[in-house]
């Protein structure tokens, strides 16, 4: 089946006894829960709903349920972003009748990342539409019964109306007599936010005209053929438009030396003319796994890049350099990369070339903000663009505190590309983990990166 719910029917009249969910599965319906004949399906009547949905991702949706299901299941739920998981449908359609009174509450597991942007889009409509969030737990250990996988879930609890909430936090996690973990939680109470926060309701926050227009996502490629080893671009035409490719493990560990093939701005006939070599690169081993995709744009041009960042190609434009940072990273570290690098779609770019801007993004302040607003990918933080970046006040800086913020990254972006040239052995995530142990006991791995990578310095 698709998808299951447990419903807790209502029995007055019924002659069912009072409990039937625990004394009688037959009175268990086992259907698909969100689309039913092509349409948004129905639920019967019930007092509360309970559940954990499938745990499938938006990205892996099409996988698991096939495209006919998944452009179905987005036109009947229009409402819902189509960039949302798939628990989201069953989260909205629950919360829509908590507040149109037909439940008097929901209650549901899902992944963790129902904090992550689009899916806490689909919670704060609800908040606007007349519910509150009586319960959230927002991270907790789980394991996956399908294959015993560890992963991150949240559960979270619906219930008409404004109010409080109860918040439970994960405080310690220990192995169990069970399958599982054993933990230890702290209570906190209040008005729980979109974000399963309490306190300041950094997920409510607007956008700031001053940050508009600066940011956007590398390239994405839709074709590992594009990506060519240093061998392979010698046996291509030296004028092709290739250029060196960076991606979050080459900015976090050691570049892998690659680069891209870009012929954004060339049709086809043009590049086979100018660049045969190229061309039958590009043919061979893109345009097969093109020809099977299902969006006719990406068959039909399968020779550029499926997300090709017009708008960011305008936004670097007569920049010598631009600010990145990688998306899904354990630490929040902002750095130049030069105009002539192609960057891949996990990198956040930032059109400001300036090292005031390199230094106020990369300060404790901004690092802070990054943390509240942006989300979590199991335990690694996420830099959203929309929430972290454009939302974003810059201080109104004197000149003269601009000029020593700007001296400041200059020296830093230099240090840390300094000793990673120097050493081989060194990245840019091993720094920063020796980074947070200063001052703490280092092993002796540890302090060979300390010393070798002048840490002291970089902290300073």
């Amino acid at each position: 089946w698709i998808g299951y719910l447990q419903w807790h029917f209502r029995t007055q009249g019924s002659g069912l006894p009072p409990s039937p969910i625990l004394k009688d599965f037959r009175n268990i319906e086992c259907r698909d829960a969100v689309l039913e004949d092509g349409k948004s399906a129905s639920w019967p009547e019930a007092d509360v709903v309970v559940g954990n949905p499938p745990f499938i991702g938006a990205a892996n949706m099409r996988a698991a349920l096939g495209d006919a299901y998944v452009e179905a299941l987005r036109a009947a739920w229009q409402d819902v972003p189509d960039s949302a998981d798939f628990v989201m449908f069953w989260w909205h359609h629950a919360a829509q009748l908590v507040a149109q009174g037909k439940l008097s509450r929901f209650g549901f597991i899902t992944t963790n990342s129902l904090r992550q942007t689009f899916n806490r889009r689909v919670v704060q409509n609800a908040l606007d539409s007349g519910i509150h969030l009586a319960f959230a737990i927002p991270d907790h250990p789980w394991v996956d019964s399908a294959d015993g996988a560890a992963v991150r879930i949240a559960m979270t609890v619906g219930a008409p109306g404004q109010g409080e909430g109860r918040r439970l936090d994960v405080t310690a996690e220990k192995e169990g007599k069970s399958e599982g973990l054993d933990v230890e939680l702290a209570e906190r109470n209040g008005s729980i936010h979109a974000d399963l926060t309490i306190g300041a309701n950094v997920a409510a926050v607007q956008t700031l005209r001053a940050n508009e227009n600066l940011s956007n996502r590398g390239l994405q490629l839709f074709g590992a053929g594009f990506i060519v080893t240093p061998a392979e671009r010698a046996t291509l035409e030296a004028d092709a438009p290739i250029k060196d490719y960076r991606n979050g493990r080459d900015l976090t560990d050691r570049p892998r030396g690659v680069s891209v093939i870009d012929l954004f701005g060339f049709e086809a006939d043009e590049v086979r003319r100018r660049w045969p070599a190229t061309y039958q690169r590009v043919l061979d081993t893109v345009k097969p796994e093109r020809d099977r995709n299902n969006r006719a744009s990406y068959r039909d041009n399968w020779w550029l890049f499926g997300e090709p960042r017009k708008v960011l190609r305008q936004q670097l434009a007569g920049l010598p350099r631009f600010i990145v940072t990688v998306e899904t990273a354990k630490h929040r570290i902002f750095q130049f990369l030069d105009a002539s690098i192609a960057p891949d779609n996990k990198l956040i770019c930032i059109a400001l070339d300036d090292g005031h801007a390199l230094g106020v993004l990369s300060s404790r302040v901004h690092v802070v903000w990054a943390l509240a607003s942006g989300t979590l990918l199991e335990d690694r933080p996420v830099y959203n663009k929309g929430f972290c970046f454009e939302t974003f006040p810059f201080p109104a800086a004197t000149p003269e505190q601009q000029a020593r913020i700007a001296d400041l990254a200059e020296q830093l972006d230099a240090h840390r590309k300094r000793v990673l040239a120097q050493h081989a052995e060194l990245t840019l995530t091993g720094l920063y983990n020796v980074l947070a142990k200063v001052g703490a006991g280092r092993t002796a791995k540890e302090q060979a990166i300390y010393d070798k990578g002048l840490v002291a310095v970089l902290k300073s």
